[in-house]
């Protein structure tokens, strides 16, 4: 991992089944690389993992979420000005989701996406834009998730944010193609920040 953000025109980290609270040699190194592109004002984009990662690096916390959630659920797009910049006139889509930690709004963030069961799914500080919850999924990533993650799924069936494997599946080319419009939104709008650095 490199030790500084100079040179990148922005950063972006993604997902993963650990924690990021977890004593894994590379959490630190993040944590640093994060805080050196804040520094020198390179845009960081995080999904789910890597949002916790940036909430982490910013001062918040991640912490067991109060529901566990895997699969697909609604987030209503946060009533602020910094939401509606990021998001335009969406104001709730279907988000996919697998995660059983959350992070809080770190100091000087705003919230841009929540949902009934964790009210931080998503926030911007600045340039920088971390999700709790997962737009850049495909139809392929979502079965092999399903594939690799069953016996997860099967312990957790008593939680009411965790849905079956037939209803995950249900319906997918529908489902993604409406995800990417609200990916392209977002992803339209960081790399908008990448152009001015």
């Amino acid at each position: 991992m490199p030790r500084s953000a100079r040179g990148f025109a922005g950063l972006v980290f993604m997902g993963g089944p650990m924690s990021v609270n977890d004593e894994l040699p590379w959490i630190i190194p993040a944590l640093s690389l994060i805080a050196d592109a804040v520094r020198q004002d390179v845009p960081v984009l995080g999904h789910c993992v890597g949002g916790q990662l940036l909430a982490r690096a910013f001062g918040g916390e991640v912490r067991a979420a109060p529901v566990k959630e895997i699969g697909w659920g609604e987030v209503a797009v946060a009533d602020n000005a910094v939401a509606h910049e990021w998001l335009g006139p969406v104001q709730a889509f279907e988000a996919f989701h697998w995660h059983g930690e959350a992070f809080s709004i770190p100091p000087g963030g705003t919230r841009v996406l929540e949902n009934a069961h964790c009210a931080n799914q998503a926030f911007a500080l600045g340039r920088h834009f971390g999700m709790q919850c997962h737009v850049e999924m495909t139809e392929e990533m979502i079965a092999e998730w399903l594939r690799g993650g069953a016996a997860e799924i099967a312990l957790s069936k008593d939680s009411p944010g965790v849905q079956e494997a037939a209803e995950i599946g249900r319906d997918l080319e529908r489902r993604v193609a409406a995800l990417h419009a609200v990916a392209d939104r977002i992803y339209g709008r960081w790399c908008e920040a990448l152009s001015r650095s």
